[in-house]
């Protein structure tokens, strides 16, 4: 719970605290004196009669009534002190800087426990244990530095790391990137990263509260919870990009003996934050990054201008943009021309714009007024400009500042000469603004915000799926393990994915008679044996009733078959679609093109079921080989829409079906006009 004691105590306790700032009991006090905390502050320290100007108590009972306390002593001494405090000195907030508790041993979390309970009863909020502290306008419960420059409009930063949480501040501040608040939750036992996004939910102010919230989470607890009130937050004007770190574990699980295992706990964080619209990265600077761009007018277009007075990282930049599907347009005729003209000899206006290494501050003011009002297809600009140490660019960067003032695009200030021009971009930050002193991570981020797409509807894909029939199905369905080929043609079926006309029998000349009534060429595959090809379970372009006999014959011989397959052959664009349900989470569904693609390259992208034709489009746009699904090299493209529909109708199936753990269809093969599922399987556990 987090409550008014918590965010705007009118007194605080720290318990521990001293004079010794090296230590987190001086440096915390030190904080909170420094941030102009304007309440009662107090501090218990039996060795110290005054503390960093503020009289001491000796003992804790010697307090008056006090509304958070926070507790800087070893772990053994916090449960008491803890349970004394709520009881009998009305203490309803609690901020646990103590490490040593279910994080490090058993002892530590049975302390821990303790802690809670005693919270619980007297319906106390409680941040930690192990963790740095919360950092407020109201007050500055935080041990660690740097303390960011703090803005109503700045970032809200959740951290399930305190360490960590410090590094990416360190990140953010040299960036420029304001805060308005820094929770660490540590431990989380009460208050986790979902508990804060749900109180920013539900007590969100369209004109007072920051709208960018970033996040860098351990572990996700409740994924319903962070969804609901991400997709909620973001619905209500919010951005919010999170790193999720500690998949790898988890990840290695994805070594499975089908490619429906490929689905692994980073395939459920990918798919979770896909429908909550997310912005996902992967380290502490991208991270920043993100958050820097989201102080920024929104994009509304793909098209960036590129102006530079150095060649190199405008090439690299533009290499960056591209290879992200992001576009510099080349600028040419009258109007690039008429630019050119007003800068010196030798410059280009082709995109990048180059003004050369001797361009002037009012070049630069003339490029970027060029990029604003006269070329149309440009939709954001980029400014590059450092120095080589020749001049200062403090009236370089005054342009740069009124020009973002002035520009309803998106100006983007990449500034790199930190340490040669430390000084002129310290002014610059302290004007407000942000810095992008890297070409290539700013690409990167950007890349990751466009590909983010917008939270997924909650209404369910219904339409043509037979739900009492599935659940019949699957009621009839007895022991654990992979059905039976006819029943996962029945709920394929039921769900609308059409599927190759087949035949199942152990009856060679039943077999023959289905061949001859859909014609050959057939395929015929052995039944029983889960990995058909690793045994020569497989025989593809069978023409006739004596070759499909030959392979009957030959087949039905192979260890634990118990019968034979007769598919009709079809040809065109493997593809793949699998299943995996993760505990928490629920069906994690997967789609890319199939053979190599899937087992060797594992191109493939996840989403969570269910999911709707959006999410599904997004799977699919999102491929590394999207371009094949496209069309490529004169070769049609397959029917994306209808791909895009089966993708949704299993997901709907698996909403269902809950019993059914893991899943393939491999491969759907597809052309222009229909896509059509050729081989699946379905594993079922009650």
């Amino acid at each position: 719970m987090i409550n008014r004691q918590l965010l705007q105590p009118e007194s605080i306790v720290v318990i521990g605290g001293s004079n010794n700032t090296h230590k987190p009991g001086g440096a915390v006090v030190r904080n909170l004196i420094s941030g102009g905390y304007k309440g009662t502050l107090r501090i218990v320290n039996p060795k110290e009669d005054e503390v960093q100007g503020v009289k001491v108590f000796h003992d804790v009972k010697e307090i008056p009534p006090t509304e958070l306390a926070i507790l800087v002593v070893a772990a053994k001494y916090c449960p008491d002190y803890v349970e004394m405090l709520a009881r009998d000195k009305e203490v309803r907030a609690f901020i646990i800087i103590s490490a040593g508790f279910g994080e490090e041993t058993k002892a530590g979390a049975a302390l821990e426990q303790r802690i809670l309970d005693t919270c619980e009863r007297y319906d106390a909020a409680l941040i930690g244990p192990n963790c740095i502290g919360l950092l407020t306008a109201w007050h500055h419960s935080v041990f660690t530095k740097p303390i960011p420059q703090l803005n109503p409009r700045g970032v809200d930063f959740i951290s399930g790391s305190g360490a960590t949480a410090v590094f990416i501040l360190e990140s953010a501040v040299i960036k420029g990137l304001q805060f308005n608040s820094v929770w660490s939750i540590g431990n989380g036992k009460q208050i986790g990263i979902e508990d804060v996004l749900q109180y920013m939910d539900e007590n969100f102010d369209p004109e007072m509260d920051s709208k960018v919230k970033l996040l860098y989470i351990e572990n996700i607890a409740n994924p319903d919870k962070l969804l609901f009130h991400a997709s909620s937050l973001i619905k209500k004007g919010c951005r919010i990009a999170a790193i999720k770190a500690g998949s790898s574990e988890s990840g290695s699980r994805a070594a499975s003996s089908h490619t429906g295992a490929i689905a692994s706990s980073d395939s459920a964080v990918e798919a979770l934050f896909r429908k909550a619209g997310i912005v996902r990265c992967f380290s502490r600077e991208e991270l920043t990054t993100v958050g820097c761009i989201f102080t920024l007018p929104p994009l509304t277009g793909k098209n960036f201008a590129i102006v530079t007075h150095a060649g190199g990282p405008g090439v690299m930049l533009t290499d960056a943009l591209s290879k992200g599907g992001l576009q510099v347009p080349p600028l040419s005729g009258p109007v690039a021309d008429e630019l050119k003209a007003q800068l010196f000899p030798g410059a280009s206006t082709a995109n990048p714009i180059d003004i050369l290494a001797t361009g002037t501050p009012e070049h630069l003011g003339i490029a970027i007024d060029y990029c604003e009002n006269k070329f149309d297809n440009i939709d954001a600009i980029m400014v590059i400009f450092g120095t080589p140490g020749l001049v200062q660019l403090y009236e370089a960067y005054d342009v740069l500042h009124k020009k973002i003032l002035e520009c309803k695009k998106p100006v983007f200030p990449i500034l790199p000469s930190l340490h040669t021009a430390g000084p002129e971009v310290e002014e610059f930050l302290k004007k407000g603004h942000v810095n992008f002193s890297d070409e290539v991570t700013l690409a990167t981020a950007l890349t990751q915000i466009m590909r983010t797409p917008r939270p997924a509807s909650t209404e369910i894909e219904l339409f043509g799926v037979d739900v009492p029939r599935i659940r019949e199905i699957i009621s009839g369905i007895n022991d654990n393990g992979y059905i039976s080929p006819d029943k996962v043609h029945d709920l394929l079926s039921c769900a609308g994915i059409p599927m190759v006309p087949e035949m199942v029998s152990d009856n060679k000349d039943e077999l023959i008679a289905f061949a001859q009534k859909v014609g050959y060429p057939v395929v015929a595959k052995v039944v029983g044996p889960v990995h058909k090809s690793d045994v020569g379970g497989v025989a593809l372009n069978v023409r006739t009733d004596k070759h499909l006999a030959l392979e009957f014959d030959r087949m039905i011989q192979i260890p634990d078959a118990t019968a034979v397959m007769v598919q009709k052959m079809i040809k065109g664009t493997e593809l793949f679609i699998g299943a995996k349900y993760e505990p928490r989470f629920g069906h994690i569904v997967l789609c890319g093109l199939g053979g190599i693609f899937v087992e060797v390259l594992k191109d493939v992208s996840s989403g969570l079921a269910p999911l709707s034709y959006d999410e599904a489009f997004s799977m699919i746009h999102s491929l590394r080989g999207y371009k094949i699904i496209k069309g490529t090299r004169g070769q049609a493209g397959i029917n994306e829409k209808r791909y895009a529909e089966i993708i949704v109708r299993l997901s709907t199936l698996l909403r269902f079906a809950t019993e059914i753990k893991e899943m393939d269809i491999n491969p759907l093969l597809a052309d222009e006009k229909n896509v059509i599922a050729v081989d699946a399987r379905i594993l079922v556990e009650k």
